[in-house]
């Protein structure tokens, strides 16, 4: 598996990573015998960068990987979590005691004295852009609760703003074939000031695995059925915001561009790690086998221009219209 540098933290990671929303419980609920075959199979296939947040199953995604890495001493990955969404998203909440009380959760969760990485989970713009902020997340790092922080973000404009900040190690953003818009800035910025770009989202919610149709029905407790509409949290964490109808006839055409041999889901995790600045790319798995599939498209080869000129292609006509402006 090939490896890619957070600069400012020191430490490589695996281009793909696993995200583990799905863990949680907000995409139905995994059992904890499934989860640890989940993250054996990752960890196996050679991922060593896991994604968490304190608010995914609240606490109960930690908690699952910090007793699995108590079992397995000999995994040593990078794990990075979030913070924020467990209270009321208002400025004013973002404050020194806040961020002490929440990554003091997450260390007791995970069962580490430090966390490797922690980042804002998608805060209100104005916290993207405080001194004070900045400020309590440097005190954090000072006092060693954390070795790096970053921040996860919804927007483009988000996303810009934080990298204007010197101890930013990294940035999570949307970005797969159906959301290309951190291609033309972010990625670029983020490149130039030497911070890791982590890549969620890059199935669009399963869409790009091409096993969807529009009579597709999800369990109540899964995202994609209570947020399709952004009823619940910004509508651009399900589906990459696109009509899920238009996704769905999308990724059709997605997966008719690709040779025979190669899966849809695997082709969009080849798209994103081969954009430059992308560090790592962290889709999620609900089981060992989706694990071990998503860990092998990091070996695939490169798509070629043609291929990555009839994506732009597709993207233009389906999606420019309905997503470009909004994130």
């Amino acid at each position: 598996m090939e490896r890619r540098a957070f600069d400012r933290l020191g430490r490589r990671v695996s281009v793909v990573g696993l995200g583990t929303w799905q863990l949680g419980g907000d995409w139905g609920e995994v059992p904890e015998a499934a989860a640890r075959q989940v993250l054996d199979a990752a960890v196996e296939s050679g991922v060593d960068f896991l994604d968490t947040a304190d608010v995914y199953g609240d606490g109960r995604s930690e908690r699952l990987i910090g007793r699995y890495l108590r079992d397995r001493p000999d995994a040593r990955p990078l794990v990075a979590t979030k913070m924020g969404r467990r209270a009321e998203q208002l400025p004013e909440h973002y404050t020194l005691d806040n961020f002490r009380a929440w990554t003091d959760r997450s260390r007791a969760n995970l069962g580490v004295d430090r966390l490797d990485l922690v980042q804002l989970h998608c805060p209100p713009t104005a916290v993207l852009a405080s001194d004070a902020v900045y400020d309590a997340l440097d005190t954090l790092v000072a006092e060693e609760r954390v070795a790096g922080y970053g921040v996860s973000v919804e927007t483009c404009a988000q996303a810009l703003t934080a990298l204007a900040r010197p101890g930013v190690a990294s940035l999570q953003i949307i970005l797969n074939p159906f959301r290309r818009k951190p291609l033309e800035r972010v990625l670029p910025a983020a490149a130039a000031a030497g911070v890791g770009v982590i890549v969620r989202v890059p199935l669009a919610s399963g869409l790009l695995s091409g096993r969807y149709t529009e009579a597709t029905v999800f369990a109540d407790g899964d995202h994609r059925t209570f947020n399709r509409h952004g009823e619940a949290f910004d509508q651009g964490e399900t589906f990459s915001g696109v009509d899920f109808a238009t996704g769905v006839a999308a990724a059709a055409e997605f997966a008719a561009l690709l040779p025979t041999a190669v899966s849809p889901a695997a082709a969009a995790l080849r798209w994103a790690v081969q954009q430059p600045g992308v560090t790592s790319v962290i889709p999620g798995a609900r089981s060992a086998e989706q694990a071990r599939a998503n860990a092998a498209a990091a070996d695939l080869p490169a798509l070629d221009e043609a291929t990555l000129a009839a994506v732009a292609d597709l993207y233009d006509r389906r999606f420019r219209a309905q997503v470009h402006h909004r994130w």
